[in-house]
């Protein structure tokens, strides 16, 4: 089985590990995540510092009403109208804020993990969403977990929630929804790993977390390598759901996308 990144232990005491981090330990790795990861838009509370108060602006993560999920799907669809110059459609804004907030919330969990073999302990209660931003607010708990399975079950856990909410907006069936969380799952680790310059271990580890059959994830990993030219190789994988970019830009559908044939592929990443 393999394990993770454990060498970089900066964030980590000398034995590693199961070793129970603190709150200020976990808030210090997630910090470090942060600051690799430049477009996860993440503030980690310190220790000790109280809760924010949920509000127009801030929503939290735990009992999230319709009524809150109508108003960050609103604020996704301005934003996405300012940037691109149309409106999305309803489903279309649900679709791509749902797909944010898997890709960052599975990250703060494999992250984490990536780099120091511990998973955070972080529930609902302690994530709030900034209506205005789409940014998250976190803070992490006393304690750490260890280990690809606990991985699994901690992203799960937190992310089911989400998914139920968004349900009636994305208008897709449960398959559907955990095909998405598994590639943010996936696709934050690899994405990790391009920025820490390991690539190729990122992939390896990320197909050992999901190699196939890990309920509520569905597939696998299955990444593969695309043949360039002048001998060169790309690794890319195929999405099991949809973030429906595509139908905000039709010409630049997500290269990881079943719409993006292996020559399209190919013709960006060698731009």
């Amino acid at each position: 089985m393999l394990q993770p990144a454990t060498r970089d232990r900066a964030c980590d005491g000398p034995s590693g590990g199961r070793s129970g981090a603190g709150p200020d330990r976990a808030a210090a790795s997630l910090r470090r995540v942060v600051d690799i990861c430049g477009t996860l838009r993440v503030d980690i509370l310190t220790p000790g510092r109280p809760a924010p108060m949920p509000g127009r602006e801030l929503l939290g993560v735990a009992g999230l009403s319709d009524g809150g999920v109508r108003v960050l799907v609103a604020a996704e669809a301005a934003r996405i109208e300012a940037e691109h110059g149309r409106a999305p459609r309803t489903h279309v804004a649900a679709s791509r804020l749902l797909h944010h907030l898997l890709w960052s919330a599975a990250l703060l969990f494999s992250g984490p993990w990536y780099l120091t073999g511990e998973v955070p302990r972080l529930g609902a209660r302690d994530c709030w969403i900034d209506a205005a931003t789409g940014g998250l607010t976190v803070r992490p708990a006393t304690g750490a977990l260890g280990g690809e399975a606990e991985l699994r079950d901690a992203v799960a856990a937190f992310v089911g929630p989400l998914l139920d909410a968004f349900a009636p907006y994305v208008k897709r069936g449960q398959r559907a929804l955990w095909g998405m969380a598994a590639d943010d799952l996936l696709s934050g680790i690899w994405y990790l790993g391009r920025m820490l310059g390991e690539e190729e271990h990122a992939i390896r580890v990320a197909g050992a977390v999901l190699p196939g059959d890990t309920r509520p994830f569905p597939g696998a990993a299955d990444f593969r390598l695309l043949h360039g030219t002048s001998g060169r190789t790309h690794p890319t994988r195929t999405r099991l759901g949809c973030c429906l970019y595509y139908a905000i830009r039709p010409a630049e559908a997500c290269i990881t996308c079943p719409r993006t044939c292996d020559e399209e592929r190919v013709r960006r990443l060698e731009l």
